[in-house]
């Protein structure tokens, strides 16, 4: 890799990792309230490991990002009062808003690993292949 990870990092990603996961599970059972909450809650501290605390302070409290930190503390607390689908409509609405910065370095960073990487090219190499025999 051209970069390295340091241990911190990798304990953000994790936590990152496990609050996908609960936050997926809660939407698979039905909505459920607690596991979307534990998935909120261990995503916002992956975040702010990863970020870091003073960074990630400056990302939901920054002006310019009000249009994406306002909806996602919004959806956030009506998860937390038992509106779980509206809240994480608003929730993923302001997380789009809030990370779609950083979508250029979570390509590089899941194209370095073995298997998703390979994923993530095929389809490209899938269709100039196609490209070639046809023209």
């Amino acid at each position: 890799m051209a970069y390295e990870i340091s241990e911190l990092k990798k304990v953000g990603i994790g936590l990152i990792g496990f609050g996908i996961l609960f936050s997926f599970l809660g939407v698979i059972l039905f909505f459920d309230r607690g596991l979307l909450a534990l998935g909120n809650l261990f995503c916002l501290s992956g975040v702010g490991v990863l970020l870091g605390w003073q960074s990630t302070w400056q990302l939901f409290t920054k002006k310019t990002y009000y249009k994406g930190s306002i909806p996602f503390f919004l959806g956030l607390f009506l998860i937390f009062v038992r509106w779980p689908i509206t809240g994480i409509i608003l929730e993923i609405y302001g997380s789009l808003v809030l990370f779609s910065g950083f979508g250029p370095s979570i390509k590089v960073f899941l194209s370095h690993i073995p298997v998703v990487g390979w994923l993530l090219q095929y389809p490209f190499l899938f269709f100039n292949r196609l490209r070639q025999m046809l023209g």
